[in-house]
């Protein structure tokens, strides 16, 4: 059967459950899944000259179904400097999949400024067992 390609070199994608379009990983089988996230944050330009970086909070989370809310996540909190224009925030963890539900990433800026997300990020999922 036919393997999913990745979109670009450098990408590795092996497994049906990641759809890059949605961002969302969803699990073919219950199980427990090794989570990882590491983004790579820049600041826009316009931002930094209109106001000055405060260095607040930044929350990265991996969550299940997109309730966020619920103990069904993982989560990072970062408190950005201001002697950089570009952050690197990860998160990891297990998290317990039924069939067909599926986990993304969440950012949370609580930082006042407008970020983006880099190209070059990245985000993983693995079954560890059933």
């Amino acid at each position: 059967f036919p393997r999913p390609q990745p979109e670009r070199e450098g990408m590795f994608h092996r497994g049906s459950g990641l759809n890059l379009t949605s961002g969302q990983y969803t699990a073919p089988v219950a199980g427990y899944y090794a989570f990882t996230a590491t983004l790579h944050i820049a600041r826009r330009e316009q931002q930094r000259k209109r106001q000055p970086w405060r260095g607040n909070r930044l929350r990265v989370l991996i969550c299940v179904q997109s309730h966020c809310q619920r103990n069904s996540n993982l989560e990072t909190v970062s408190r950005l400097e201001s002697a950089g224009d570009l952050f690197t925030i990860s998160v990891a963890g297990v998290l317990y999949l039924q069939a067909g539900q599926y986990a993304s990433v969440f950012v949370d800026n609580a930082a006042g400024s407008p970020l983006t997300v880099q190209s070059g990020s990245e985000f993983s999922a693995v079954l560890l067992g059933v």
